[in-house]
């Protein structure tokens, strides 16, 4: 499995509830440039419309070497769930402050998957909280390693 890209901002805002595997549909030329690294998750969200998952706002750059038949860098793009995950999913963004985010995209065998998590939005306490215990968490290694 190698990363090729990854939301670190989502969990630094989100509370991530559950995470799931999925798939994209993606054009020829979109492939090409997620091989090469050229794919952006910021600002990106998942939505439903008629029981299927769409990410919204992913920018996948122009792949340099295709013809005219590019595709459009930041259109929306339909993600590959079991019919049972995209219903727990909408069901679970329906109650208040839940939303399902984009984490993190990777190749697996050759595809493109997706890693998207359910997530809740965090309060400006809870980020600095977690702040304090990355920043007591790096101390402590730190200390440990000296020694």
């Amino acid at each position: 499995m190698k990363v090729i890209s990854q939301n670190k901002k989502a969990r630094h805002d989100y509370f991530i509830e559950e995470t799931y595997e999925a798939g994209l549909k993606l054009m020829g030329s979109e492939i090409k440039s997620i091989r090469l690294g050229k794919i952006n998750l910021s600002d990106s969200y998942v939505t439903f419309r008629d029981n299927e998952a769409y990410v919204i706002n992913m920018h996948i750059a122009k792949y340099d070497y295709s013809s005219r038949y590019n595709h459009e860098e930041t259109r929306t793009r339909k993600i590959l769930l079991h019919k049972n995950e995209i219903l727990k999913l909408f069901s679970k963004t329906r109650e208040q402050g839940y939303s399902v985010i984009p984490l993190k995209v990777y190749l697996k065998e050759g595809l493109a998957k997706m890693e998207i998590g359910l997530a809740k939005g965090k309060r400006d306490y809870d980020k600095r909280q977690s702040l304090k215990e990355k920043d007591a968490d790096r101390r402590m290694k730190k200390g440990l390693k000296y020694r």
